[in-house]
């Protein structure tokens, strides 16, 4: 069976992503199993670009095929932000509650009416030698105006989906794994994964 890298340290991120593609014909590894421990920049301007760098750099190290994601809020209020400076909006050593409270603090006073958001993932795959596929996904929703529920991670406590009437925070893994926005990338992944894998037998 072919192994594949997810280019990750994150924690959290290896768990959803083993979730996600559970059952494709792959090895999951993660880059510690691999001896691989470096961090690699996130320098791209956008969240394709970033995603494409961490793809290939571990393609690269680990010689196998790897699969990288870089994923963000957007606020219509911000006009976008925080964007690709998702994980570093409220600074390069904030927590997930001190970006929570810095992404509510830009929005105080706006109305519940004009905070709609969307979470937006590209996934990008990697050869070896340099090929790579991407794949979109995106979940919208609204940020609420305050944090509420002990799931998930990142903004995830407040950002709520009105159909549910809960924020992505206080959804069960599998709930969240079927609409997020990470999920919707991943499931366009897992087809084109299957397809190099039977290309190959």
């Amino acid at each position: 069976m072919p192994r594949l890298l997810l280019a990750t340290g994150n924690r959290h991120k290896q768990e959803e992503l083993k979730n996600l593609l559970s059952g494709i014909p792959y090895e999951l590894v993660i880059p510690s199993e691999l001896g691989i421990d470096e961090e690699v920049e996130e320098s791209g301007s956008t969240l394709e670009e970033n995603a494409v760098i961490k793809a290939k750099a571990f393609a690269a190290r680990s010689g196998i095929l790897s699969l990288a994601d870089d994923s963000g809020l957007e606020v219509d209020a911000l006009n976008g932000a925080p964007g690709v400076f998702s994980s570093r909006y409220a600074g390069e050593n904030a927590t997930d509650a001190d970006r929570v409270s810095f992404l509510l603090s830009k929005l105080k006073g706006v109305p519940a009416e004009k905070r709609q958001a969307k979470f937006r993932c590209v996934i990008a795959i990697a050869t070896p030698h340099g090929k790579i596929e991407l794949c979109n996904g995106e979940c919208k929703g609204v940020i609420a105006l305050n944090s509420s529920g002990k799931a998930g991670f990142g903004y995830d406590p407040v950002f709520y989906l009105p159909e549910l009437g809960k924020t992505m925070a206080e959804l069960p893994p599998s709930k969240k794994n079927s609409l997020s926005h990470r999920a919707r990338a991943a499931a366009k992944a897992r087809f084109l994964l299957i397809n190099i894998a039977n290309a190959k037998y």
